[in-house]
């Protein structure tokens, strides 16, 4: 029951980074994806850092934190906005599902992780789902968009693997803290240099980047770390694939999108990708396998 409740903490977080493409394109302006990745990051990792109260202990763990923020952060955020401007919100999203797989190898180079066979198959599945799921007349291929959501899967999946590298000890608010402030701190310079001034910021405007900031933040990425201090990457990275589902469910009914029937089966597909990915690893005699360590 216990690993069930963390798994489901963990699962809230992707679902709620599949209204990221939602917000970012009906409450945010057109064109500044550094400067909004920097909002986003930057107030809400120094909120935390109030509250934690505590910073790295060593050069060695400040190099650590300012990697991963870029990983998860400033290169990750900066390519997904990119690819929310350039596509349509349910096709930005998806292209991550080729992250599950990366992952996985990604694990076995650097963690000497088992590949499981049933991580496999949950990752193939997850993008044969997700595959369907953009088979709609509005998914257009914008070569940009498309590199910008492949180069953003790639930088999650990096910053996954060596946050379960690197995070012992720490706990997932304190990690949040500091990698948020670090990746706030990397997109500044950028945001200035290559981006024109932000606009005055609206009410809407407001609301997008506090919620992004707060929730799409602060709170999922709390229990994404603490999913990952759990659980090996290749049992959480297929939670990944309810972000698209997500972004899809919100344009069908905010957005009134409409949904085929491949949409339907995708999104069922996805899901049972899900269930096979959190099955990977685990022993087919659970009772046997608690009595023999008991």
């Amino acid at each position: 029951m216990a690993r069930n409740t963390d798994l489901i903490l963990t699962a809230i977080a992707p679902a709620i980074w599949g209204s990221t493409y939602l917000v970012t394109t009906e409450f945010l302006p057109d064109g500044y994806p550094l400067t909004i990745s920097l909002l986003r990051a930057l107030p809400a990792g120094f909120l935390l850092l109030l509250l934690v109260r505590k910073l790295p202990s060593s050069a060695v763990m400040w190099l650590k934190t300012f990697i991963l923020g870029a990983f998860n952060f400033s290169i990750f955020w900066w390519l997904i906005f990119v690819a929310a401007y350039r596509l349509p919100g349910g096709t930005a999203a998806i292209l991550g599902a080729i992250q599950p797989l990366i992952v996985i190898f990604l694990a076995r180079m650097i963690l000497g992780s088992k590949i499981y066979t049933l991580s496999i198959i949950a990752a193939i599945a997850g993008m044969l789902g997700v595959a369907l799921l953009i088979l709609t007349p509005q998914a257009t291929l914008d070569p940009i968009g498309i590199s910008a959501g492949l180069g953003g899967a790639v930088s999650m999946a990096c910053g996954t693997v060596l946050s379960r590298r690197w995070q012992a000890g720490i706990s997932p608010l304190t990690f949040t803290a500091w990698q948020l402030t670090a990746g706030g701190i990397l997109l500044l310079p950028a945001a200035l240099w290559l981006e024109p001034e932000f606009p005055t910021l609206t009410t809407t405007n407001i609301i997008g980047i506090t919620y992004l900031g707060l929730i799409g933040a602060a709170l999922t990425y709390i229990l994404w770390f603490r999913g990952i201090a759990k659980f090996e990457p290749s049992i959480i990275a297929p939670l990944g694939f309810l972000a698209p589902v997500s972004a899809v469910i919100l344009g069908w009914i905010v957005l009134n999108q409409s949904l085929s029937p491949l949409q339907f089966l995708g999104v069922t597909i996805v899901l049972g990708s899900v269930w096979i990915g959190q099955r990977a690893g685990r022993p087919s005699n659970p009772a046997a396998a608690k009595k023999a360590t008991d």
